[in-house]
């Protein structure tokens, strides 16, 4: 199948381009009338099948796939591209003759004529109207034999003999395959026989014979909707938009469509096309204003809602003021949105009162501003009318004099409330209760968090914030109960539930204003109790992320679906192919999806090919690619070693471990955090859990796990006797056969050779060795440097005695 590259291109161009003028209002009055002739001709232009190409092998099993529908975008664009050089072509061309002119004559020529030159490039303007649509006899005319061989066609399928009607319009299809009529006939047939998938394809191909039936496109429009095609879908509704510009429930489609699809941005200008065709259509004004507001455009969604109401000076629908002043409230534009308001009085309101919706968004507006007091008349209406129809207003009203701290005027409002039914009571206590903690009444507060707590026993802030203020009253008991889990615990049932959201008293902050409690209560059981299991999961966490950085990296299903998102290509339609709407992100990311799958086939491929060269079996490692990808687990307590408070917190628990004589746990949780909060700690919080790891070393049974604290106290202050003494007694403990001692002591000595306790230390061993002449050389060593510590004389002259005991 071939195309007229030309033809196709300049009358899919100028389809559209009169569909967009149409649109505006402005077809015909930004084109001059020398190009009717022109404009006559690119209507006429079809697509048409070149002569030796057969149709039907486009359908059904002998679909070409994406070949089709490939090769007409191409030349589409080609045609496009074309046009616009044929274009600029000729005004190149038309501009030579008129430069001369004028410079030859420019003094007889008239305006008219200047300005004609100065209008792209000249051509006399013609006095004839403009026409539209196909000369007459420009079509070809059919041949008495195709006519009676579609009459017959006719007649066969009304008979239902099928078989018969298929046979004559095939051969019509040879004849003639650009007639429209005889593929409309075979959908007809092929429909009857319950053959959908092909009818389907026939009725596409009659619709690009025929691009303005308009009633065919919307048919096709509303099948592929219902085959779940979403780019075949959009592109039959183009289509179906193409041939009937002016139908608004199809661009009401199409604006449904691109919400579905999330283009927002496109939704947005179907909407406003469609108030610009139906210009009383208030919800397409609103909701292609919403629209525009999501997409951050909310100047632009500002500005068609005044030029709507400058298009409407004597009235108006209301909920387009109201959408206007929400909209420049939202953006902190409570100077406009007031005056928006006051001219809404002056113009549609002058002689009946403002609506109330108008009058609180008035006040709001006066309460951001400062203006208290006049905001309060505004909202005067709220006090003396009927409450029940006021809940929301009165509430608004609240909310917002809470959000500007004006915690009195909220209370007066939420108060009101209060006396009314049907009203979120639960909610309503909290907001009064938060109301009076920030005015400092903590009685009041107490007393209305509690009854929010009857109905919204889950909400873990509200109970932290009554537990703080029954703290400050010193009732720390009655806090810990509230903190605490219910008697009544089914803890299997939670256990069993592992997709329901955790009980509110295992929540991370719940535990940790419990711990401050206990500690500050002197109850270190309890506190190491609360708050162990979660600093010891948290660090557990620190740590596994530190020791395995996970890239994040995609699995191959997922790359597809990316890809698939983009294409939607269907292999068994005969304009399969059609590209759907998305995003440019969409895009962005199926390209990068298409590229890394591209890399991974091929270094699978070479994979492969070395296995075979090497003689052995080839498997795949699909299977793991594809492998979920473990989540990374959040840690209980956030910033566990970042916050300040947190790591006086570790160090707290520490001590309370090593009062309670748990050394385990406490050097457990201190070679965890050493590890994970390395390069995060400061140095004075390292230099303090060290301290009291070697401090808990000597006590426990096991001095290994305290060995890397002392050895680093004694790195950082080499030449210190407090801490070689604090070494020497977590060594004596693990023997002269502790490989690790042994190599630190070694490397100490090379480092520090006047270290005098890394010397005496090296001869003990040699004595409780009974090495006595290895010791006495290290001990001579240590009294050439300190000749006078009366230790080390001690320690030479017991060497020596046991080295000649007559001496």
């Amino acid at each position: 199948m071939e195309w007229d590259g030309n033809e196709i291109g300049e009358s899919q161009y100028n389809n559209k381009e009169e569909e967009k003028e149409e649109v505006e209002g402005k077809v015909g009055d930004k084109e001059d009338e020398d190009d009717d002739e022109e404009e006559e001709e690119d209507d006429d232009y079809e697509f048409r099948f070149k002569s030796g190409i057969n149709p039907l092998e486009f359908v059904g099993e002998n679909a070409s796939g994406l070949q089709i529908y490939q090769q007409f975008e191409r030349l589409e664009y080609e045609a496009l591209a074309e046009k616009k050089r044929k274009a600029l072509a000729d005004t190149h061309l038309s501009e030579g003759p008129a430069k001369k002119a004028r410079q030859e004559d420019i003094s007889e020529a008239t305006m008219d004529e200047i300005m004609q030159v100065i209008n792209f490039g000249a051509r006399r303007k013609s006095k004839k109207r403009k026409k539209r649509g196909r000369r007459k006899g420009s079509r070809n005319k059919l041949s008495p034999e195709i006519l009676g061989m579609l009459g017959d066609a006719t007649l066969h399928y009304a008979n239902g003999r099928y078989k018969e009607a298929i046979s004559v319009l095939n051969e019509v299809v040879r004849l003639a395959p650009n007639l429209p009529d005889s593929y409309h006939t075979l959908g007809l047939v092929h429909k009857a026989l319950g053959n959908n998938k092909i009818a389907f394809e026939f009725y596409m191909l009659a619709g690009i014979l025929k691009p303005k039936d308009s009633s065919l496109w919307q048919q096709l429009f509303t099948w592929s909707i219902e085959q779940g095609n979403v780019s075949q879908t959009c592109y039959c509704l183009s289509k179906a938009i193409t041939a009937d510009p002016t139908d608004i429930s199809l661009r009401f489609h199409q604006a449904s469509l691109y919400v579905e699809l999330g283009d927002h941005q496109r939704a947005a200008e179907s909407y406003e096309q469609i108030q610009r065709l139906s210009p009383a259509n208030v919800e397409a004004l609103k909701s292609g204003a919403k629209l525009y507001q999501k997409c951050g455009q909310t100047e632009r969604a500002v500005a068609i809602l005044e030029d709507y109401l400058r298009g409407h000076p004597s009235e108006v629908d209301l909920s387009v003021i109201d959408l206007l002043v929400a909209m420049l409230m939202k953006i902190n534009a409570y100077k406009r949105a007031i005056l928006k308001i006051e001219e809404a009085q002056i113009i549609y309101y002058s002689e009946k009162e403002l609506p109330l919706n108008l009058k609180i968004k008035a006040g709001i507006c006066h309460i951001h501003l400062g203006d208290t007091e006049k905001a309060k008349i505004y909202f005067s209406v709220l006090v003396f009318g009927e409450l029940h129809d006021h809940v929301d207003w009165i509430t608004e009203v609240a909310d917002t004099f809470m959000s500007l701290k004006h915690f009195s005027s909220a209370l007066k409002y939420y108060h009101m409330l209060e006396t009314l039914d049907g009203v979120d009571d639960a909610n309503l206590h909290l907001k009064i209760a938060r109301c009076y903690l920030s005015l400092k009444e903590r009685g009041q507060a107490i007393q209305f968090f509690y009854r929010a707590l009857d109905q919204l026993e889950d909400d873990v802030d509200a109970r932290l914030d009554l537990a703080s203020l029954l703290v400050e009253d010193a009732k720390e008991d009655e806090a810990i109960s509230l903190l605490s889990s219910p008697i009544n615990l089914d803890s299997q049932n939670i256990d069993q539930n592992p997709d329901k959201s955790k009980p509110w008293w295992l929540d991370g902050k719940i535990k940790l204003k419990l711990c401050h409690i206990y500690r500050a209560k002197g109850m270190l059981e309890k506190f190491v109790d609360t708050i162990l299991p979660l600093v010891r999961e948290s660090l557990y966490v620190e740590s596994l992320q530190l020791k395995t950085k996970v890239k994040k990296r995609l699995r191959d299903s997922v790359l597809f679906e990316r890809v698939k998102k983009v294409d939607d290509q269907q292999t068994d339609g005969v304009f399969c192919g059609s590209r759907p709407i998305v995003t440019p992100a969409d895009r962005m990311k199926a390209s990068r999806a298409r590229k890394l799958l591209q890399r991974k086939a091929a270094l699978k491929e070479e994979k492969k090919a070395a296995a075979v060269a090497a003689g052995l079996d080839w498997q795949s490692d699909d299977a793991n690619d594809e492998s979920e990808q473990e989540p990374v687990k959040e840690p209980p307590l956030l910033n566990l070693l970042r916050d300040e408070e947190h790591q006086y917190l570790i160090i707290d628990l520490c001590k309370a471990l090593a009062s309670l004589q748990r050394y385990y746990e406490a050097l457990e949780i201190i070679k965890l955090t050493l590890k994970s909060g390395h390069n995060i700690l400061p140095v004075e919080k390292e230099e303090e859990l060290r301290s009291l790891g070697a401090q808990m070393a000597y006590n426990t049974m096991d001095p290994k796990h305290g060995f890397d604290c002392v050895k680093h106290i004694v790195q950082q202050h080499p030449y210190s006797i407090t801490a070689w003494n604090c070494y020497y007694k977590v060594i004596s403990r693990l023997g002269k056969s502790y490989s690790k001692h042994s190599k630190f002591l070694r490397s100490m000595r090379v480092k520090y050779k006047d270290c005098v306790p890394s010397i005496v230390i090296s001869g003990h061993q040699f004595t409780v060795g009974c090495q006595h002449q290895d010791a006495a050389r290290e001990y001579l060593e240590a009294y050439r440097v300190l000749p006078e510590n009366p230790l080390i004389n001690l320690c030479v002259g017991d060497c020596l005695n046991q080295l000649n005991p007559w001496i």
